[in-house]
């Protein structure tokens, strides 16, 4: 799938604004882009003033945790050879649900 793919228009409206979720203890989680051991879950985002589109959630890697990440960001993971994906089977949900259940 084309890295301009991984998040189309219509997707962006289905995404709360960023800070929507703020102090809630188990955030809803609304997309899930993943690459080899890295996946990045979406609870928020926004669009930006320079055509791009910020991303807050839970990441896991190496290590665990939150914060922000851009959709420019992404691309730029795909220009050095790493194929970013969408879950396009992804059903939204609650991070813990998520998590214990290995999703």
């Amino acid at each position: 799938m084309p890295i301009t793919d991984i998040f189309p228009h219509e997707l962006r409206a289905t995404v709360p604004p960023l800070d929507s979720q703020e102090g809630i203890p188990d955030p809803m989680v609304h997309v899930k882009f993943f690459t080899g051991e890295w996946i990045w879950y979406v609870t928020e985002g926004s669009p930006d003033d320079d055509d791009d589109f910020i991303f807050f959630g839970f990441v896991k890697g190496p290590g665990e945790e939150w914060g922000e990440f851009s959709l420019s960001e992404l691309r730029a993971c795909a220009d050095f050879g790493l194929l970013i994906e969408r879950d396009v089977d992804f059903k939204p949900d609650r991070l813990s649900q998520i998590i214990s259940c290995g999703r």
